[in-house]
């Protein structure tokens, strides 16, 4: 089975689009979006789907879409916001290397923007955000090998942290020569 090299997680506007391609652009692999595979199966914005199907039918189609890229991408791999959500994606996640981009909100609201097509940001989105962190923190650091803090850092920054993050530490040495006495 092929597992992504690097997995993304975050809320809106943390970056996981921006980041997840430069990373990939270092590690020489591909780069996948759940959230564009989302919009591909369906023939529409992730908007669209909230506003014509619900999302219950959103988070069915979120939940497939990531148990297909976590079974298909060997490369980085970015989630929606909402993903972790699920506990069987939470489940999937275990043992991948699973990144939480962490972004304060003033970060966020200055990245996506009041006005951005987000559902469940679309009535009061700061007090909204803060809700949807509340309850979405816990699973992203619960899911996540490494925390990453977005917050006043360039995209180039960034990767460098989570590059940094996820580098294995080196195995002590023991030094055999022996020592003059």
């Amino acid at each position: 089975m092929t597992t992504p090299v690097l997995v993304l997680v975050g809320p809106p506007g943390a970056g996981k689009s921006t980041i997840g391609a430069l990373l990939a652009e270092r590690l020489g692999t591909g780069y996948r979006d759940t959230d564009a595979d989302i919009e591909k199966t369906a023939g529409k914005p992730i908007p669209e789907i909230f506003v014509d199907e619900g999302e219950p039918h959103f988070r069915e189609l979120e939940r497939q879409a990531v148990r297909t890229a976590v079974a298909e991408h060997p490369g980085v791999l970015a989630l929606g916001g909402g993903a972790v959500m699920d506990p069987g994606t939470r489940a999937l996640l275990k043992g991948l290397p699973v990144v939480f981009l962490d972004v304060e909100l003033a970060d966020a609201v200055h990245r996506v923007g009041l006005d951005a097509p987000r559902p469940l940001l679309a009535v009061n989105p700061r007090k909204r955000w803060r809700e949807l962190m509340e309850a979405r923190r816990p699973l992203y650091t619960e899911v996540a090998r490494a925390v990453i803090s977005t917050g006043g850092r360039t995209p180039a920054e960034v990767a460098d942290a989570v590059l940094e993050a996820l580098r294995p530490s080196p195995a002590p040495t023991t030094d055999t020569t022996d020592s003059p006495q």
